[in-house]
């Protein structure tokens, strides 16, 4: 028995074995372990949204956008190390490796302390820029504060699950989370039910929770010591290795940093149909939270998976994983958006008793959920051209995907549908937006990954 548990926690070497079994055995507890991570914010909003009301339910998902973008260093630094890391590893590199790890550790340090000050004293404008009704914005206000000043534990958490990643382990930062997950539960119930806490209890648990996922990583870490050192003279600033995290990162983190600041801009057109539009968008996002984990996870894998064997100089190979990874990624897809059409009422039904923001939010669903067949493919050929060192193609397909489809389409569909009936225009043209920006997201990627540049980016 404890043979066996050493070999699941054991990092996984994805240079040999067949493609589709190293990408799908990497996938499925990383899958596990993003569904509980995604569990963070849904519980967030189901124990509001039950307990303190629909107002409280808006107020937490209004907040969101807000914090995606501000947290997007964290978001950079995260791809940065996971593709070196994987690439090192895959070239057997003790050194660069110990030294990519160290510079991880530091510059996580750096970014929290930012993120702790400037965020915190942005948060109130922001949400006044993006007209947040007044009977929610103190709410949005104190949770994102709590968020940010807690930040430190989201950072490391997510930062070294993606240098554990990296090393082809999946596994452990699954336990972590799961264990996180519950206390995260836990403390909802108790902050919220028991104390009264509302919103700010929300927030609390929540980083409580993170900053235990991140101490649980760290401690795995140090016990890694057969594949790299993880002592003083690896923990500080290296110029090559922090600037290699960076310029790998931030086309990551820009990329996030542009979603973030379109859903701001969209989340202003939300904002003025009206706080039920805002709770059902809400319900609708947390349910796409779930619905993207599969092609998310996927994504992941496709990085580590095209990383290790880049790092070996294996090119034919990560094209053949390429291809079953992307294959397994749409069947997934498929199924999902099966079930969502099936049960989604059934899911919207968890976060509020109102009937009609049930069925608004429901139709909403079902305009997107065709568009997570074309995410798969999007997520899994991202992944292998950022596994490989090409960060660059995949933020500039999403740049023009939301700056130049996403964002106009949204505003102009709404503005062309105003009538007598719909003074503001349709409500459902914002989903629409979005679902045709993932289809041509998903044509774009499909094209540039054909064309090979990813084959010239690796570390030399």
């Amino acid at each position: 028995m404890m043979e066996y548990l050493k070999k699941l926690f054991a990092p996984v070497d994805m240079t040999v074995g067949k493609p589709w079994e190293n990408i799908l055995i990497f996938t499925v507890p990383m899958l596990i372990g993003n569904i509980a991570q995604q569990l963070y914010n849904t519980v967030d909003s189901v124990v509001v949204g039950n307990f303190v009301g629909d107002n409280a339910l808006a107020a937490v998902g209004s907040a969101g956008p807000i914090l995606n973008l501000l947290i997007v260093l964290f978001i950079g630094i995260s791809m940065g190390a996971s593709i070196m890391v994987s690439q090192y590893f895959g070239a057997k590199n003790r050194k660069d490796l110990s030294s990519t790890i160290g510079n991880c550790i530091v510059l996580t340090a750096l970014a929290s302390i930012f993120v702790m000050v400037v965020a915190t004293m942005l948060t109130r404008p922001l949400l006044l820029l993006l007209k947040t009704p007044d009977s929610i914005i103190d709410w949005c206000t104190s949770y994102l504060h709590i968020l940010f000043i807690g930040s430190a534990g989201l950072a490391y958490y997510n930062i070294l699950s993606g240098v554990l990643r990296g090393l082809g382990d999946s596994i452990s930062a699954l336990v972590y989370l799961i264990v996180a997950s519950i206390l995260n539960i836990i403390l909802d119930l108790v902050f919220v039910v028991y104390f009264g806490m509302g919103v700010d209890g929300v927030a609390l648990a929540t980083a409580i929770a993170q900053g235990i996922s991140a101490l649980l990583c760290v401690r795995r870490l140090m016990q890694m010591k057969d594949l790299f050192d993880l002592n003083r003279e690896y923990l500080k600033m290296t110029k090559y290795h922090s600037m290699n995290i960076v310029r790998l990162g931030v086309p990551s983190g820009v990329t996030q940093a542009i979603l973030s600041m379109a859903m701001l801009v969209v989340q202003s057109l939300t904002n003025s149909f009206g706080e039920q539009f805002i709770a059902a968008n809400v319900i609708v996002m947390r349910v796409d939270g779930f619905a993207m984990l599969p092609n998310f996870s996927f994504g992941t894998a496709m990085t580590t998976y095209a990383g290790q064997n880049v790092g070996a100089g294996a090119y034919d190979r990560v094209a053949k994983g390429a291809k079953q990874g992307t294959f397994m990624a749409i069947g997934t897809s498929a199924v999902i958006t099966g079930l969502i059409l099936l049960f989604g009422k059934s899911l919207m039904g968890i976060f509020t008793n109102t009937e009609s923001l049930v069925t608004l939010s429901m139709n909403m669903m079902c305009i997107l959920a065709v568009g997570y067949i074309a995410m798969a493919v999007t997520q899994s050929l991202s992944g292998v051209m950022r596994g490989a060192g090409d960060t660059m193609t995949p933020m500039w397909i999403s740049m023009v995907t939301t700056i130049i489809v996403r964002v106009p389409l949204a505003y102009g569909l709404v503005y062309l549908t105003r009538s007598e009936q719909f003074p503001q225009g349709r409500k459902e043209c914002i989903f629409i937006s979005l679902l045709l920006s993932w289809i041509v997201g998903a044509l774009a990627t499909a094209l540039f990954y054909r064309k090979g540049k990813w084959r010239k980016t690796a570390l030399r």
